[in-house]
C-alpha cells in the first residue's frame, strides 16, 4: 500500500476534461464507497472543485485507481491519460500541502480551497473511508496551510474569482449601478459573487435556486429577490449580468433559451460568468454575438493581476512545505517499519516463552534452581547471538565489513577490541 494523489487540475486539463471527471455532491459518497469496496484503495478522500478533481488514496495499485476513475465517469482511459497526474508518497504529500496553502490555485494564495479540502475530508470521514495514513496526511496538511498563511503574505492582495467577475463586467458595462444582476445557485461561490457585486450597487439583484428555502437567507441579506429555476426562461430577458454556480450535472442555460432572451432584449448584450464545473451554460452559447460568456478558466487571466507581490512570498512558503514533507515522510517510513518491529518482538517473545517453559519443567523435576537459571540464560544468549553470528559467517566478502559495522552499531560494540 502507498500514498497516492491522482487527478486533473487547471494546470493539466482544460475545462472540457475537468467537467467530465467532476464529482457532484450526489455522487461523492457513492464514489468513496465504491472505490474502497473494490479493494483498489483501502483509504480515499475526493476533492472536487471548479479547478480540480483529485483522489487522495492509500492503494497497492495506482494504475487500478486511474482505471476506476475513468470507468466511474464512463470515459475512455486513453482520452483521460494525457491530463492525469499520479503523485506517489512524498510528492503526494507535497502536493496536498501546496494545494491547501493556495500555492497550486488559479488565484495564488486564495483561501477558499482550504475550506473545500476540509469539506472533502469531512465527507470521507463521515463515509468511513479515512484510515491512519490519510488522517495523518490531512492533519499535517491543515497544519502546514496554517503555518504558510500565518508566516507569509501569500494571500495578501489576492484577487478572487468573484472580484474578477466584477472586473470583467465593468469592461462590458460602463456602470454596474445601472444593471440588473441574476445569481443562479446559493452556495459559497455565489455568496462571494453577490457580495462583490452588491458593493457596486446594481439597480436589481435576484437569486435563482431550485428551492426558495436555500436561497432565502442569502437573498434577505442583500435585499435581493428570489425566483425558482423553472422561471428562468421567462426571467432571463430582464437581466444584464448573470453569474451561475450550481452543482447541476447538466447545463441550466441552453443556447435556445438565451437566443429567445436576446431577441426579447432587442439584442442588448448579456454578460454571463459560469463558475460551475460541470458547466451550467451550454458551450455553444459562447458563439452568440450578443452574449459575453466567461468560464472559470477565462477568469484566470484577470486573477493573475496583482500577483507580483504574492509571488515574492512563494519561496518562503515552499521552504515551509519542504520541511513539512520531510517530517511526514519520516513518519511514513517509521510506520512502514512497524511490521518488522512487531515480528522481531514476536520472535523474541516466542524464544522467551520457550525457555521459561523448559525452566519450569526442570524445576518441577527437582533440578537445582541455580543450574536451571544458568541453562536458561545460556540458551537465551545463544539465541541472541545466533542471527548476527550466522550473518557474519555466511556473508559474501564484499558484504562482510558492512554487516560487521551494522552489528557493532546495533550492539554498541567497539571494533578495536
Amino acid at each position: 500500500m502507498q500514498l497516492l494523489t491522482l487527478g486533473v487540475n487547471h494546470h493539466t486539463a482544460p475545462l472540457a476534461i475537468r467537467e467530465q471527471v467532476a464529482f457532484g455532491p450526489e455522487k461523492l459518497v457513492q464514489a468513496l464507497h465504491e472505490l474502497t469496496r473494490s479493494r483498489r484503495a483501502s483509504e480515499v478522500a475526493i476533492l472536487s472543485t471548479c479547478n480540480r478533481t483529485e483522489l487522495y488514496v492509500n492503494t497497492p495499485s495506482p494504475d487500478d485507481v486511474a482505471q476506476w476513475l475513468a470507468d466511474f465517469h464512463h470515459i475512455d482511459r486513453r482520452e483521460l491519460a494525457p491530463y492525469l497526474y499520479a503523485l506517489p508518497r512524498e510528492k503526494a504529500a507535497q502536493h496536498a500541502f501546496r494545494v491547501a496553502a493556495g500555492l497550486d490555485s488559479m488565484v495564488l494564495g486564495e483561501t477558499q480551497i482550504l475550506g473545500q479540502m476540509k469539506q472533502a475530508v469531512a465527507a470521507a470521514e463521515e463515509a468511513g473511508t479515512l484510515g491512519l495514513l490519510l488522517h495523518k496526511l490531512f492533519q499535517r496538511t491543515f497544519s502546514v496551510a496554517k503555518a504558510v498563511r500565518s508566516s507569509t503574505e501569500i494571500g495578501a492582495n489576492s484577487v478572487s474569482m468573484a472580484a474578477a467577475a466584477v472586473r470583467l463586467a465593468e469592461r462590458i458595462f460602463p456602470s454596474i449601478r445601472e444593471q440588473a444582476c441574476l445569481f443562479i445557485g446559493a452556495g459559497e461561490m455565489i455568496e462571494l459573487c453577490i457580495t462583490h457585486f452588491a458593493g457596486q450597487h446594481p439597480r436589481k439583484m435576484t437569486v435563482a435556486n431550485r428551492t426558495a428555502e436555500r436561497a432565502r437567507p442569502l437573498a434577505e441579506r442583500f435585499n435581493a429577490g428570489i425566483i425558482p429555476l423553472t422561471a428562468l426562461p421567462d426571467e432571463l430577458p430582464h437581466y444584464d449580468i448573470i453569474v451561475t454556480s450550481t452543482a447541476s450535472p447538466l447545463p441550466i442555460l441552453g443556447k435556445g433559451m438565451l437566443e429567445r432572451a436576446i431577441k426579447q432584449r432587442r439584442h442588448r448584450p448579456i454578460f454571463i460568468v459560469d463558475l460551475a464545473v460541470p458547466r451550467d451554460v451550454e458551450a455553444e452559447v459562447a458563439d452568440m454575438d450578443d452574449v459575453f460568456l466567461y468560464s472559470v478558466d477565462d477568469l484566470g487571466q484577470v486573477v493573475r493581476e496583482g500577483m507580483d507581490n504574492r509571488v515574492a512570498q512563494v519561496a518562503q512558503a515552499e521552504a515551509i512545505i519542504e520541511t513539512s514533507v520531510e517530517h511526514f515522510v519520516h513518519w511514513m517510513e517509521g510506520r512502514e517499519l512497524v511490521p518488522v518491529i512487531r515480528s522481531l518482538r514476536d520472535s523474541a517473545e516466542r524464544h522467551r516463552r520457550h525457555e521459561i517453559e523448559k525452566a519450569e519443567k526442570a524445576l518441577a523435576r527437582g533440578e537445582d534452581p541455580r543450574a536451571v537459571i544458568e541453562a536458561m540464560s545460556h540458551a537465551l544468549s545463544n539465541k541472541l547471538l545466533h542471527a548476527p553470528t550466522h550473518a557474519l559467517n555466511h556473508a559474501a566478502r564484499d558484504e562482510r565489513d558492512q554487516i560487521a559495522l551494522l552489528i557493532s552499531q546495533l550492539y554498541g560494540l567497539s571494533r578495536d577490541n
